[in-house]
């Protein structure tokens, strides 16, 4: 992945109108798509493309259809669809691969462009590779005879809803219950209601009147303060918030408390452990808290971690063969349920685990205990992994660590989807994790600067 021009660990993103995120970059990533997968097929490709609420969405999908057309292609356009559900289109229709327009979390200027294979999950890294070298080819368009055609799948969001429902038992129901809805002005926006809904639920939505800029603006998974009040004043059972593009979710407990993707792995893993239903380890993050695998370890059942990003938990998932995973800030992967991170499929199960129970989220949690953990962001214009291999950052990460040699942890890595060092300590003492957290934050600032 290091040496990848373009491909991050999560597709291709950044700013919208700055390289590679333009229109002409989109246009060349179409037809390099279509004319890779066409030479490995031997034949005419499909493609589905879903996209999230962006305003910016528009300019990209008629990018890419153009250049996918152009390559020979078809493309089955899906509309505003949670990335998951482009995952399961693009099965579901028989398409060789599926796109998404997207930056997950990110804010509306952002955009991004995620790939599935024709089995609905991330492309491999050869096919990766072999993208990005066809982008620097230079265009060509088949004969006018050969070009592909665009139709519109009307009917995308009963089909997904119906694949949602299908992975809980048919008997299973959320009648009596109450929940709340936060879409983040997202994908998720349509379909996530009629889901929880049709299952029997009593459903109040916040964050779903999307106006192409307001995406995750103050709501949804990665801002839960306005979920978490709503579900004190409706006196709600649950709250449950996605991110922009629906693969992430977070649940909100009844007395407003906010939990994350921890508290949603150990539910799950307690309860099917419980049930005979477990596979495998557990497969966490570098980010997971010690509190998960203190508390997996106390059951049984053991905790492996991956680097953080979706793809390399399910490579650890498949290699030891667990079904149970995902990062702490929400994408969980099912894999008895499907191939990739869901946020309503999550959501489902938790609520399934808990109606099996007989327990509230509070009372299914209640055995996780987390160690204090604070992460801040500092936002670096550059190379930020430069800034992480500075002398001035190595001596303050050494120190930091031997004064936690025992007590706790700590990881400084950049982020694979912004411009982001992230710095992450966890011990007993949550004060001592502040301090520690902030004194790194600043070498990493000075470092920085010191660059520019």
């Amino acid at each position: 992945m290091s040496q990848r021009k373009y491909f991050g660990t999560d597709g291709i993103r950044g700013q919208v109108g700055q390289s590679p995120i333009s229109a002409d970059f989109i246009l060349r990533l179409g037809r390099a798509l279509g004319a890779v997968l066409a030479r490995q097929r031997g034949r005419r490709v499909t493609v589905v493309i879903g996209k999230d609420t962006r305003v910016s969405g528009y300019m990209f999908e008629s990018a890419l259809e153009a250049g996918l057309v152009a390559a020979g292609a078809d493309v089955r356009l899906l509309g505003p669809m949670p990335t998951p559900a482009v995952a399961f289109l693009t099965r579901s229709l028989r398409a060789d691969a599926g796109i998404v327009i997207s930056a997950s979390h990110n804010p509306h200027y952002d955009n991004g462009i995620k790939f599935f294979s024709a089995q609905g999950e991330k492309l491999s890294d050869e096919l990766e590779a072999a993208i990005e070298a066809e982008v620097d080819a230079p265009f060509e368009t088949v004969s006018s005879e050969t070009l592909g055609k665009a139709t519109r799948v009307n009917d995308a969001v009963a089909r997904y809803a119906e694949f949602c429902k299908a992975t809980v038992p048919q008997e299973f129901s959320l009648r009596g219950m109450k929940l709340v809805l936060d879409c983040a002005h997202g994908a998720t926006y349509q379909v996530a209601p009629k889901v929880f809904s049709e299952l029997g639920a009593e459903v109040h939505s916040i964050g779903a009147e999307p106006d192409g800029l307001n995406i995750n603006l103050g709501v949804g998974s990665t801002h839960p303060e306005a979920l978490a009040k709503a579900v004190v004043e409706r006196g709600a059972d649950l709250g449950i918030a996605f991110d922009g593009d629906g693969d992430r979710v977070r649940l909100v407990d009844r007395d407003g408390t906010v939990t994350d993707g921890d508290d949603m792995i150990y539910v799950l893993a307690r309860n099917w452990s419980a049930r005979g239903l477990l596979r495998g380890p557990v497969v966490g993050t570098l980010m997971s808290n010690y509190g998960i695998q203190r508390a997996l370890r106390e059951m049984g059942i053991a905790l492996i971690r991956a680097n953080v990003g979706d793809r390399f938990v399910l490579q650890q998932l498949k290699e030891h063969g667990g079904i149970l995973g995902g990062e702490t800030s929400g994408h969980i992967l099912c894999l008895d349920r499907f191939t990739t991170g869901d946020g309503i499929v999550a959501a489902l199960a938790v609520l399934e685990a808990l109606v099996h129970s007989g327990e509230t989220f509070g009372q299914a949690r209640a055995g996780l205990t987390k160690l204090p953990q604070t992460m801040l962001n500092v936002r670096i214009e550059g190379a930020a992994r430069q800034v992480l291999e500075t002398g001035t950052v190595r001596n303050a990460l050494a120190e930091v660590e031997t004064q936690l040699e025992g007590r706790g942890r700590v990881v400084l890595r950049a982020s694979g989807t912004e411009p982001l060092v992230r710095v992450t300590i966890e011990a007993a003492d949550a004060d001592e994790v502040n301090e520690l957290a902030t004194r790194l934050a600043e070498a990493v600032k000075s470092a920085a600067r010191a660059i520019a």
